[in-house]
Order: structure tokens, then sequence, then C-alpha cells
């Protein structure tokens, strides 16, 4: 049995919601600001699925993961359907003239070894982690903003 243990962050960047959203969407980009994220592919033959590769020290994760819902300036839906087992969304919220950037990461740890890690420390360690790339991705989105 699988639990699945899901994790909400989200930053609000001083910038328009296309210039946020233009820089999210480009989904290479990402280990940028994601600390873990060591590469992201998206495929030639199908821009809907991209091949991602989790690294941090002695660990390392890849996965296909599947858009399955985008709507520009609003959302960009996922699901992994190969490897580390994973789903969530990126939610856009206009603010007129600034942007609240909504991350929610859900990925799947088997049954009572999900419970027991997660009371002890992975829940903290993940939302912590996600916290600090959504804040990065807000620091980079101001750098960029700026150079233009």
């Amino acid at each position: 049995m699988t639990d699945w243990l899901e994790h909400s962050v989200q930053v609000e960047v001083n910038a328009p919601i296309d210039f946020v959203w233009g820089l999210w969407s480009d989904l290479e980009q990402m280990p940028r600001w994601m600390k873990w994220i060591d590469s992201v592919n998206v495929l030639e033959d199908d821009p809907d699925l991209s091949r991602w590769k989790l690294a941090s020290g002695a660990f390392e994760f890849s996965w296909l993961s599947r858009i399955l819902k985008l709507v520009p300036n609003q959302i960009i839906q996922w699901e992994s359907v190969d490897g580390l087992p994973n789903r969530g969304a990126v939610r856009f919220y206009d603010r007129k003239g600034s942007s609240v950037v909504k991350l929610t990461v859900a990925y799947a740890i088997p049954g009572i070894l999900g419970r027991i890690m997660d009371d002890l420390f992975l829940g903290r360690v993940v939302e912590s982690t996600i916290q600090a790339d959504m804040e990065r991705f807000r620091d980079y989105a101001l750098k960029v903003q700026q150079q233009l």
C-alpha cells in the first residue's frame, strides 16, 4: 500500500503575471531555482512530456512527467508516468502588478514507511526545501526583470 504525502507553498513575486508565467513555464530552466532538480528535458516529439532528474547527495531519482492541464497565466498540472511517483500543480494568481505562485507537490511513499518518515522529518525537509525553491524563483524572476 502506498501513501501520498502532499505539500503546498507559495510566494509573491513583484512582477506581472505574464512575465512570471513565462519564466516558470520554461520547464528546462527549473534547475536554476529548484535545489534538488538536476535537469529537466522536454521531449521534442511530445512537448507535454518531460524527463526530470532529482539529485541530492547520495540519492538520485528520475521520472517522466506528463502535463495534464495547462492554462496560460493560471495553472500547470502534471503527474509522473514512470519513475518516481509524483503529481502536482503550480497555480498563478494575478495581483495587478504582482503575482502569487502556489506550488503543490505530492509524492508516493510505501505505506507505514511514509507515515513514519513524514512524522519524523521528511515532510518538514521537503516543505522547507520547496519553500526555499519558491523564494529562489522569486529572486530569479526579479533579477531577470531588472536585466530587461
